[in-house]
């Protein structure tokens, strides 16, 4: 396994195991095993991850709510690193919880919820809403834009701004034993949005991780009706990105 130097610098001498390789080429190792287990993030120079950011939105959250804390972050001419410890847990995806949808799916919707409730708009530091993404987008590719473009230019009222976990599909969320939610990981886009910037994610995810028919029942969870015209906006803004 061909691991950055920076990586294996931060590993103490324990066992390490790459556990996930995003699109972008970055890639996260656990460190060690157990309670003591430690995640570290890499991202290659020119990737467009920006660990220095969720370094940032970590901090803050976990003032208020269970993200994994930050132990060191770093960067060289090759790349950047971040290293936090573990949480308790697996992610919703494990091949336990993917057996098992119903309750994987209710600690998604629940947990959703708490992060919602708990991380204060007021005093938040960071954005994530539909007017800053489109200006990305645009500043991106400043030209005429597309069909898709023009279709996201007309943004819904905000139903009620929350602070958004910015990338909520199932993975992200840790699962007990007992089927609750222990917390949330990859916060890199967390910001001030309109909760449905995360619902329409979080529901789209169930299909691709459990297959269909779930979508329903994460939002039971969470504690709110389907709402269409905003789910189809906010899918589009997130396949268009960031």
């Amino acid at each position: 396994m061909n691991v950055p130097d920076p990586v294996r610098a931060v590993t103490d001498g324990h066992r390490l195991r790459r556990v996930w390789r995003n699109e972008l080429g970055g890639l996260t190792y656990q460190i060690g095993t157990g309670e003591s287990r430690r995640f570290v993030k890499w991202a290659p120079a020119g990737s467009g991850l920006d660990l220095a950011a969720e370094a940032a939105r970590l901090s803050w959250a976990g003032r208020y709510t269970a993200v994994p804390p930050v132990l060191d972050a770093g960067a060289d001419g090759a790349g950047s690193w971040l290293l936090t410890a573990g949480l308790p847990g697996e992610n919703a995806v494990s091949r336990r919880w993917k057996a098992d949808p119903a309750t994987a799916v209710a600690a998604i919707g629940r947990g959703l919820r708490h992060l919602h409730d708990t991380l204060p708009v007021d005093g938040c530091p960071f954005s994530w809403g539909a007017a800053d993404r489109l200006a990305v987008i645009h500043a991106m590719d400043p030209g005429p834009g597309s069909g898709k473009l023009a279709r996201l230019a007309d943004i819904p009222p905000v139903d009620v701004a929350v602070v958004c976990h910015g990338d909520s599909c199932a993975p992200n969320t840790l699962i007990a034993d007992d089927g609750t939610c222990t917390g949330h990981v990859d916060l890199g886009a967390l910001g001030v949005a309109d909760r449905w910037a995360d619902l329409a994610v979080a529901t789209w995810s169930t299909t691709w991780n459990y297959g269909s028919g779930w979508e329903d029942a994460l939002l039971d969870a969470y504690g709110i009706g389907p709402d269409p015209a905003r789910t189809a906006y906010y899918r589009l803004l997130w396949d268009l990105g960031p």
